[in-house]
């Protein structure tokens, strides 16, 4: 990574230092707004202050100081993956050690698997081209971008088939992830993220491989050096996401999360909504990347990185844990215990005081609420069509503030459970 000069100075701090981006790329790149703030920004001090001595976290002042001021880029891997369900708070360390174990043993016992059906998963090289025919059959002839790799006698197995054929389109999506960042100039970095998207899209074959997954799981491999650990970091960001990626003939899964965006702009911005009905625009098709892809496109990666911690700390349900591991011994009842309270994020603790804890909306369709809002004036007044939709939002890549969209989201929450609650 030498090869990058450009660091954005920020804070006092070279916080940009860890994610360097290549020197020709920096123009392109929207500017970065984070800055770690002595005090409120979660370091590694007050991080492993947190735990006691045999690893039990206070989860509760944790979640106060993200909700504050986000993670230190040092510690935000290991952090993430106590925010993302991974581990449970309430463990100690010889348990997670336990657990971690465990994980990567399955993780490469699968890696194994899908290596002994495709012998480049692995291999530190990954396919931008197809290696088997979409009927199955072997192909005619191999290149640099399948690896010289190609099957060698018929696929008959759907699963393998269908599992085969879409290896090269994650490869395609592969080169184009992150590649201003200096970490993928590194192919082997590049082909960690083939084999993780590879290896998940193995093993769950009912939402298989859907573009902007790649933009999901890119920050894991950077942020945690394991690839049994990335992988299972995305696999619990999956766990809240995988619903968006779900597609039929006729349907995506995000539409469920656009229908509750269309609710909550008609709730709280009634004219708006109106505004954007004329316009066709009223199924919000234009936010389906914001949400699919939590902002990437639209902050830096350093800000696209503060803003999911952000969401995911305010969002934070202690039962996370355990209703991943052991769902069939999930007791609903969360109680409204004051104590036991202040253990959820701020977001989710509202939805628990009104007493609708079932399935609700998440805070990004909040966050992209937001964002309407703060382009309100000029689109009642500017956009005469779905386009000028598009290009008003277009504009607003690098000149968002993550603090401020999640805070205006709070508002605009709180806001739509008393008109929603109002109207009962």
């Amino acid at each position: 990574m030498i090869c990058c000069g450009f660091m954005w100075k920020s804070g006092g701090e070279d916080l940009q230092g860890f994610y360097p981006v290549r020197e020709e790329c920096v123009a392109d790149v929207p500017r970065t707004r984070f800055k770690s703030r002595a005090g409120k920004t979660l370091s590694a001090r007050k991080w492993h202050a947190a735990f006691t001595g045999d690893g039990h976290l206070d989860m509760e002042r944790v979640l106060r100081r993200i909700q504050r001021g986000g993670i230190h880029p040092s510690i935000k891997g290991e952090v993430w993956e106590f925010l993302l369900g991974a581990y449970d708070p309430d463990s100690t360390f010889e348990e997670r050690n336990k657990l971690r174990n465990h994980r990567r043993e399955q993780y490469y016992a699968w890696k194994e698997e899908c290596k002994n059906m495709v012998p480049l998963v692995g291999s530190g090289k990954f396919v931008t081209m197809a290696v088997v025919a979409e009927d199955g059959q072997p192909l005619e002839e191999s290149s640099v971008d399948n690896q010289e790799w190609v099957v060698k006698s018929a696929i008959t197995d759907k699963r393998v088939l269908q599992w085969m054929l879409v290896l090269s389109q994650i490869g395609l999506d592969v080169v184009r992830t992150d590649r201003y960042l200096c970490f993928y100039e590194s192919e082997s970095n590049q082909a960690r993220l083939w084999d993780i998207l590879s290896i998940y899209t193995w093993l769950n074959p009912d939402i298989g491989y859907v573009q902007g997954m790649n933009d999901i799981c890119s920050p894991m491999i950077i942020l945690l050096e394991d690839e049994a650990d990335a992988f299972w970091c995305f696999e619990r960001a999956m766990r809240r996401l995988r619903e968006n990626f779900r597609t039929t003939a006729t349907s995506m899964g995000v539409q469920t999360q656009l229908g509750m965006l269309s609710q909550v702009i008609k709730t709280v911005d009634p004219r708006l909504h109106q505004h954007l009905e004329d316009l066709d625009g009223g199924e919000y098709l234009f936010a389906i990347r914001m949400l699919m892809v939590l902002f990437r496109r639209e902050f830096s990666f350093l800000d696209a990185l503060y803003l999911w911690e952000l969401m995911w700390a305010m969002e934070y349900n202690p039962n996370k844990f355990a209703s991943y591991e052991e769902p069939q011994n999930m007791n609903n009842s969360s109680g409204q215990d004051p104590r036991l309270l202040k253990q959820y994020g701020k977001f989710e603790r509202k939805y628990i005081k009104s007493g609708q804890n079932e399935q609700h909306n998440t805070l990004a369709v909040f966050v992209v609420a937001s964002v309407l809002e703060t382009k309100n004036k000029r689109l009642l007044k500017e956009a005469k069509g779905l386009d000028d939709v598009v290009q008003i939002l277009g504009g607003i890549a690098g000149n968002l503030d993550a603090r401020k969209a999640c805070k205006e989201a709070l508002k605009i929450h709180e806001k739509f459970l008393k008109k929603a609650n109002s109207k009962h």
